[in-house]
């Protein structure tokens, strides 16, 4: 009901009008989010008594991925909506969410997010901005600038982030219609040319101190907790984004023809379709997965209770950084495929796929760049393992322990059983070569010397995460359906898990030959990787091409 619901708004309200937004018509993108206040969609987190739906996180990965079908109006709405709305709902006191929540989710103001400056992108806490209490102690003086701050053009309020005293890291709701606050001239970018970039001016603004956004010195919790609910999102709107675009192109290919043959019909190109529905199919396993837990844990919080809300979200800070990483990565794939497919029209401004193309960039970079999350992903295991809540150590000697013996498991009979056996053999490829560098670099700090193998060992982490939640949904569905009704997704799993499987051996090997400097050492445990993981390889081209059927059948994502 929710899709069906946000799917007719952006059919009848956003979509007609691609080309006015993408203009930066003046007042439309405003108007068009106030249309979207008046379904409910921007008060869709904010809980009933301030006059928003308070949806699970299944439903706003919903909403988010129909939205996601206009890059320009989904970063436009996400900045409002989340970013732009969380710092208030999760950490605001009572009488400020009274204030602004009402009013954010019936549309009649607008916010933006405003974190970045000049000089501080990804290092957010080396901030300039500052914030000096007043004489009267009843105003913060903020002087400073933001940038690149999506809606910055035509928000209403802002949360700001500035140093109380010159190095308390804070937020505070700055409404843009005070006395010296700016925006600057919209940015002329890559992509997203719909949605509004601006640099934002503060020059001796005076913010009332009740516009405190939680405490004083903990802008940081704001900060990084908005960004990791951001991140959750971001990766559902990646991967409804690659479904957009794979149904053009599979759409254009099904009618093109070179050679005397319809493209769809050159296993080439078959190759293609099957790989982009492959890594998509992937993301949503990934999503729907950590959606599902996510909900969990907060069915779990007492209603109206956003503190515990937020720490049960905040304990999948790892997944959400994955989500980030890896659908960024993968709808950049499928774009950059979409346009090979179309050739030199997908070169052209007439088709969505150019748009597209451009659009997707920026994904890579927003919400912290992905190495910064690839960082956060072996940062927050590390910290948990030195914090005695993952056993690190302890589960890389017993499976040392299990390599001594000879004891590597074996592929079962039954469906997916050759996956099954490689997504439990990249988990312990994975723990061998992570644990055995976390022996070199050290559990403390080794983002500072140590940053290319903490990245590799994210990359593994990844890949883990990806096969689990594949084999995890793929069994669910054969349980449900039977094999038989079940056969493209077990196709899917199939080519995806060998791939990845691949991918986990070569980066263990690189990243144990980093490490590890006695010849002796690194090949007992290069034979190790061996004997877990070079087995003899499925075939990909079979499953792919039947992947790719059921897509040019369907003339779209077949799932």
């Amino acid at each position: 009901m929710i899709r069906d619901m946000v799917a007719s708004f952006m059919e009848d309200k956003v979509m007609p009008n691609v080309e006015r937004i993408e203009h930066q018509e003046k007042g439309l993108m405003k108007q068009i989010l106030k249309e979207a206040a008046e379904q409910g969609l921007l008060g869709a987190e904010i809980p009933e008594q301030y006059g928003g739906m308070e949806l699970d996180i299944l439903s706003l990965m919903l909403i988010g991925e129909q939205v996601a079908r206009l890059a320009s109006f989904s970063v436009s709405f996400g900045a409002h909506s989340g970013i732009g709305t969380a710092p208030v709902l999760y950490f605001a006191n009572d009488k400020l969410k009274e204030k602004y929540l009402p009013k954010l989710a019936t549309g009649e103001l607008i916010s933006s997010y405003a974190l970045t400056e000049n000089h501080s992108g990804s290092d957010a806490l080396a901030a300039r901005t500052k914030a000096t209490l007043s004489e009267d102690g009843q105003h913060y003086i903020l002087n400073g600038s933001k940038m690149w701050i999506t809606n910055g053009g035509f928000a209403d309020v802002s949360m700001v982030f500035a140093k109380v005293d010159g190095d308390k890291f804070t937020c505070f709701a700055v409404e843009t219609d005070w006395e010296g606050f700016s925006a600057a001239a919209e940015e002329k970018k890559m992509g997203l040319k719909g949605s509004s970039t601006t640099a934002l001016n503060l020059d001796n603004v005076k913010v009332p101190v009740e516009n405190l956004v939680g405490e004083i010195g903990k802008g940081h919790k704001v900060a990084l907790n908005v960004l990791n609910l951001g991140r959750f999102k971001l990766g559902a709107w990646c991967t409804a984004a690659s479904k957009f675009a794979m149904n053009d192109a599979i759409g254009y290919a099904k009618e093109r023809t070179q050679f005397g043959k319809h493209l769809v019909e050159f296993g080439a190109i078959q190759q293609k379709i099957g790989q982009m529905v492959t890594e998509t199919w992937i993301g949503d396993c990934m999503n729907y997965r950590t959606a599902g837990m996510i909900d969990k844990s907060i069915k779990a919080v007492e209603a109206g209770d956003t503190a515990g809300k937020l720490a049960a979200i905040e304990e999948y800070v790892i997944e959400c950084s994955i989500l980030k990483v890896k659908c960024s990565e993968q709808l950049d794939f499928v774009v950059d495929e979409s346009v090979q497919l179309l050739g030199g029209y997908g070169y052209s401004a007439e088709y969505p796929v150019e748009r597209a193309y451009r659009d997707s960039r920026i994904n890579r970079i927003f919400e912290g760049t992905n190495e910064i999350n690839r960082l956060t992903i072996t940062g927050m295991l590390l910290k948990r393992a030195m914090g005695g809540r993952l056993a690190l150590m302890e589960r890389l000697m017993g499976l040392q322990q299990e390599m001594s013996e000879r004891n590597f498991g074996k592929i079962e009979d039954g469906p997916l059983g050759r996956e099954i056996y490689l997504a439990n053999a990249s988990r312990k490829a994975t723990l061998l070569a992570a644990g055995l560098a976390v022996n070199v670099i050290g559990m403390n700090k080794p983002e500072e010397n140590h940053q290319e193998q903490m990245m590799a060992i994210a990359d593994m982490v990844m890949e883990v995460y990806a096969q689990d939640s594949a084999v995890l949904r793929c069994q669910k569905l054969v349980s449900e359906r039977g094999e038989e009704k079940t056969a493209i997704e077990r196709d899917v799993v199939t080519v995806f898990v060998q791939q990845s499987a691949e991918r986990v051996r070569n980066r263990a090997r690189t990243l144990l030959a980093d490490v590890i400097e006695d010849t002796k050492e690194l090949e007992t445990n290069l034979m190790a990787v061996e004997a877990l993981l070079n087995k003899t390889p499925a075939g990909t081209c079979a499953p792919l091409r039947r992947i790719a059927a059921r897509a040019i059948e369907l003339g779209r994502f077949p799932f």
